[in-house]
């Protein structure tokens, strides 16, 4: 979007005293010809961007030109980090911190800026609540007490006390050390090591938590996207998991892309059919994802499966027989 590029050259001018065109344009990923169109709109709403000629030339900006953020608290600064995902900042317990930041954030623009600040807000929907077809988008509810707590801990890197209730378990107390919060799909989760082993935690089956003064046992720095991979690794490693072979119509290829575990191979076949490879977590997961897309998924392997959704439709046509 233009508005969010006109921005963000600002701020590399801000950032880097002068850039030349090309530079700018390598940054923003858009053309020299876009560059230079943009300079043109900056000048005309009021920013101060001048031309250096030469060889070390390029764009700046007046000396002392800037947009002062007064007033952003913490819990708003760190919102402002995740508020590429609307639903990111509200997972971690941030939306209100984001909304009054964004508020702060339209206050300090030029007063030029402000009205096409709203305009551009008022056209942009992120992540409704239902999609097209009326589907309300689940959500999570994780108290606010319980997010404040978590935060604090990770943040300050305290030892946690969580009562969590694993699947088909009664909630229990646990002491552990948190290292990082991740949410994925609109669900959050917090990793963390107890005695040492890792584990990741649902946050919406964290039922209480309580910052503990000690500190936590953990690294001074961590690569969380690393640690989400290997994590995400072990889990599709484990359990009872298929295999399965399935021509597809390519339509709803996303459909199961996103619940199987992974895709191994995918090929066309001649007819426009897509022939892939996918694992499941079990047999139940298997036999569900290939259920909802009807004759639009055929499994070829393993047989077991071919046989069991031919058993299923079966009974499925005999409840709804005309009655003789």
């Amino acid at each position: 979007m233009r508005a969010d590029r006109l921005v963000s050259m600002v701020l590399l001018l801000r950032r880097h005293d002068r850039l030349s065109a090309a530079a700018l344009a390598r940054e923003l990923e858009v053309s020299t010809r876009t560059v230079l169109r943009d300079i043109e709109a900056l000048s005309a709403a009021g920013v101060p961007v001048y031309a250096e000629r030469g060889r070390h030339g390029g764009f700046a900006l007046l000396p002392g030109f800037r947009t002062e953020l007064t007033g952003l608290n913490h819990d708003e600064a760190l919102a402002l980090l995740v508020a590429g995902s609307r639903r990111g900042a509200q997972a971690f317990g941030l939306g209100s911190a984001l909304a009054s930041a964004v508020l702060k954030v339209v206050d300090a623009l030029p007063e030029s800026y402000r009205a096409t600040a709203a305009d551009v807000a008022e056209r942009l929907l992120i992540d409704p609540e239902t999609d097209l077809l009326s589907r309300r988008l689940s959500t999570e509810e994780v108290p606010g007490t319980v997010l404040t707590e978590v935060r604090r801990a990770v943040f300050a890197g305290h030892k946690l006390r969580i009562q969590y209730a694993a699947v088909d378990q009664q909630p229990h107390w646990r002491t552990v050390d948190p290292i990082g919060l991740v949410t994925v799909r609109d669900q959050g989760y917090l990793l963390a090591t107890k005695s040492g082993a890792d584990r990741t935690y649902r946050l919406s089956r964290i039922s209480a938590a309580e910052e503990l003064p000690e500190p936590a046992e953990r690294p001074d720095r961590v690569d969380l996207e690393q640690a989400w991979q290997q994590r995400s690794t072990r889990f599709r490693s484990g359990g009872d998991q298929v295999t399965v072979l399935v021509r597809l119509h390519p339509a709803r290829r996303e459909e199961l892309v996103a619940t199987a575990l992974a895709v191994h191979i995918e090929e066309t076949d001649p007819d426009g059919r897509l022939r892939l490879e996918v694992t499941f977590q079990d047999p139940r997961h298997a036999e569900w994802a290939l259920w909802q897309l009807a004759t639009d998924a055929e499994p070829l392997a393993p047989q077991w499966l071919r046989t069991s959704l031919h058993t299923r439709a079966t009974a499925l046509a005999t409840h709804y027989e005309e009655p003789s």
